[in-house]
């Protein structure tokens, strides 16, 4: 295991900004780059690439990296705003992941972009550790983006429960994996249970989903069980359970559990009375693909999202 500097920046009243990345096997073939926060409230992904970090390092150690592979983990770009508690770019509040490819001669968050994207385009497989939008607990899965240049089966051999296909929007162009795609890339955005605090099971899962790819794809070799076969998914198909009501949020339900129509999913309580003003209620069968996770929620919020059960 090598460290290596990724990018550096200077900062006239600070220490200057470097991102670290850690390098495994020899300077050959770029097979592999996998990126953890990118924003900065990304514990759980910068967690997870801690932990493969260790798990490659001792890879190494016993001769388990396959003939010249070469495979880089980046585990944060954005310590400014982590260090402070904020999700984007402490000083601007700008979000990295929308700034891709980046600019060399642009603002601060955009050469950074640039930067980071000059060293990992050349690589076979892109792995990224995202999040979503929405604040809550995530069924763990795979993420492709329809480029034309996805490949719905190989994100099968991460060996998660659930593999979700959607269109990419505007926005999504300014993306990590929408880049690394179009740089040609098979580029994966891989999500666990949690974002804001370490869920351990869920990182584990994850970060044994990552080296068992690498190993079905040839790049190491490892041994561990063979994980689900996955389910592929549109995000489109998924069903949304909205609230009627603001207030304290108190969910019955979690991601990955089976709920008939018409099951109770949560209960929305009064803050001042506190009476229970909204009960949820399941409008399909189906499996929880998400739960929000706050305390308190605003009215006609997205709170749960549904995995369709299909009949016959």
């Amino acid at each position: 295991m090598r460290q290596e500097l990724i990018y550096s920046m200077k900062n006239i009243h600070r220490d200057d900004f470097n991102i670290y990345g850690y390098r495994f096997g020899k300077n050959g073939v770029k097979a592999a780059c996998i990126v953890g926060s990118l924003r900065g409230h990304e514990v759980q992904q910068l967690y997870i690439c801690s932990l493969l970090v260790k798990l490659l390092k001792d890879i190494e150690l016993h001769g388990g990296i396959v003939g010249d592979n070469e495979i880089l983990v980046i585990p944060s770009v954005n310590y400014p705003a982590m260090n402070v508690g904020k999700h984007f770019w402490s000083t601007d509040n700008s979000d990295i992941n929308r700034l891709f490819p980046g600019d060399a001669t642009g603002e601060t968050t955009k050469r950074l972009a640039a930067g980071v994207f000059d060293k990992v385009k050349d690589y076979g497989y892109g792995i990224q550790f995202g999040s979503l939008y929405m604040t809550g607990d995530y069924v763990p899965h795979v993420r492709m983006m329809e480029t034309g240049y996805h490949n719905p089966g190989l994100a099968n051999l991460f060996g998660l429960p659930y593999v979700v296909m959607r269109k990419p929007t505007p926005y999504d162009t300014a993306t990590l994996n929408y880049n690394w795609q179009m740089n040609g890339t098979n580029a994966f955005t891989v999500y666990s249970a949690s974002t804001e605090a370490v869920n351990e099971p869920s990182a584990r899962q994850a970060a044994s989903s990552v080296l068992r790819f690498l190993t079905r794809m040839g790049i190491i070799r490892y041994s561990s069980h063979s994980g689900y076969i996955a389910s592929v998914i549109r995000e489109e198909d998924l069903t949304n359970v909205k609230t009627d009501r603001a207030g304290f949020f108190r969910r019955e339900t979690w991601p990955g559990a089976e709920v008939l129509r018409g099951d109770l999913m949560a209960t929305i309580i009064e803050p001042g009375s506190g009476e229970v003003i909204s009960r949820l209620l399941a409008p399909t069968d189906g499996i929880v693909f998400f739960a929000h996770s706050q305390p308190m929620v605003m009215e006609r919020a997205i709170v749960f999202k549904i995995i369709r059960r299909l009949h016959a």
